[in-house]
C-alpha cells in the first residue's frame, strides 16, 4: 500500500493505492472524502490495483484558490500514476464525475459503476432542493457548520448516518467545503444529451430510500447508456457502499471480474 500526492493545476491531490490487477479508481461523493470507501479499499485491493483519492478541497488535498476542473484533476492523477485504462466507481457527485470522464476520455474509462448518481446538465425538478440549499447556506453564514452538515445528512444519508458514526464525522471533517467558492469550479458540458456516446460498461446502483430525483436520473442512465444495467438496494440511502457494504462489494467485484 502506498500513499502520496499528485501534482495538478495550482495544487496537489492526495491519493492511496494498493493491490495488483486491473486499475479501479474510487471517487467519493460531496460532503465526504476518500475514507468513505474504507469498506471497499482493502477488499477491492485483493482483486485489483485500487486507487482512492481526495478531490480538490476535501480531506488531505489542497483547497482551491484558483479556477480548477475536477475532470482534469482526475486525468492528471491517472497520468501521474501511469494508468492508461481503468474502471471508475463513483458515488453521487463522484458518479457524476465518472460519467463526465467516460464521455471525455472513452479510451481511458473501460467501465463505470455509478452509485446514487448525479448527472451534469440534468434539470432538477424537486423544489425541495432549493430549500435544502437555503437552510445549509443560512447555517454556514451563522457559523454553525455542525448544523449545516446535519441538514445535509438528514436529506442525503439519514439511514447511513444513524447506523455508522463515521458518516457524520467524515462529513464534519470536511465541513469547510461548504465555504468553497463554487465559481472557481469548471463545469463540464451537459451529459444529458450525450449518454448514448458512453462506451464504458455501466452499472447503476441506487438505494431504495434515496430521493426520487436520484431514481429518475438512474432511470435516464439505464435508458440511454448502451448496455447499462441497474441494481436497487433495499433499506439504503445515498451511501449504499456504507450501509450495504458486503452486498455492494460482491456486486461490484462481480461486475468488474472480467477486467484484466
Amino acid at each position: 500500500m502506498t500513499e502520496g500526492t499528485a501534482h495538478i493545476e495550482s495544487g496537489r491531490l492526495w491519493f492511496e493505492r494498493a493491490g495488483e490487477g486491473f486499475p479501479v479508481v474510487l471517487i467519493h461523493p460531496g460532503l465526504w472524502d476518500a475514507r468513505i470507501w474504507d469498506d471497499q479499499f482493502e477488499e477491492f485491493s485483493r482483486h485489483h490495483d485500487i486507487i482512492r483519492y481526495d478531490a480538490r478541497g476535501y480531506g488531505r488535498s489542497d483547497f482551491p484558490d484558483a479556477p480548477y476542473s475536477d475532470l482534469r484533476d482526475l486525468r492528471y492523477l491517472l497520468g501521474e500514476l501511469d494508468i492508461r485504462r481503468c474502471a471508475l466507481v463513483g458515488c453521487a457527485t463522484g458518479a457524476q464525475l465518472a460519467i463526465d470522464f467516460a464521455l471525455a476520455y472513452p479510451d481511458v474509462a473501460d467501465a463505470i459503476v455509478v452509485v446514487s448518481p448525479g448527472l451534469t446538465g440534468y434539470r432538477w425538478n424537486d423544489a425541495g432542493l432549493q430549500t435544502l440549499v437555503d437552510e445549509v447556506d443560512r447555517a454556514v453564514r451563522e457559523g454553525d457548520m455542525a448544523r449545516a452538515i446535519d441538514v445535509e445528512l438528514a436529506v442525503w444519508a439519514p439511514t447511513s448516518a444513524a447506523a455508522d458514526p463515521r458518516v457524520r464525522q467524515i462529513a464534519l471533517d470536511n465541513a469547510h467545503v461548504l465555504r468553497m467558492d463554487d465559481s472557481l469550479m469548471e463545469v463540464p458540458p451537459s451529459a444529458v444529451t450525450r449518454l448514448g456516446d458512453v462506451q464504458a460498461a455501466t452499472l447503476v446502483v441506487v438505494g431504495h430510500l434515496d430521493l426520487g430525483e436520484i431514481h429518475a436520473i438512474a432511470d435516464v442512465l439505464v435508458a440511454q447508456i448502451p448496455g447499462a444495467s441497474k441494481r436497487v438496494f433495499a433499506e439504503a440511502d445515498q451511501l449504499v457502499n456504507v450501509s450495504k457494504a458486503e452486498k455492494f462489494n460482491r456486486l461490484v467485484l462481480d461486475f468488474l471480474s472480467f477486467r484484466a
